[in-house]
């Protein structure tokens, strides 16, 4: 089966709860990389005073590539533990990937 990259994004407050998640089936996501970035949008809700002032949310981004399969049960797997987590997803072909 070909490799996918999962991209996930969340609100930084349930950012923990999907990585714990993830490190707990670790047969499906071996691993994986987590950075900080910056919801922009009409579809990203303003809440606190200061993101109202910058014009954008903290977000949580989490990529992790391997089988389409294992990264679709993850989708499933989020969606059933966490099902009001307001987590955006893409999946992504991956021509290669390797370590050098």
């Amino acid at each position: 089966m070909a490799n996918v990259l999962l991209t996930l994004i969340m609100p930084d407050d349930v950012a923990q709860h999907v990585e714990d998640l993830l490190l707990s089936r670790p047969d499906l996501v071996p691993g994986f990389t987590a950075s900080s970035a910056e919801g922009h949008g009409a579809v990203i809700p303003l809440v606190e005073d200061t993101e109202l002032v910058a014009g954008h949310a903290p977000r949580t981004v989490i990529r992790t590539v391997g089988p389409e399969e294992a990264k679709r049960e993850v989708l499933a797997m989020i969606k059933r533990e966490l099902p009001n987590a307001n987590v955006f997803f893409w999946i992504m072909p991956v021509i290669e990937a390797g370590r050098l």
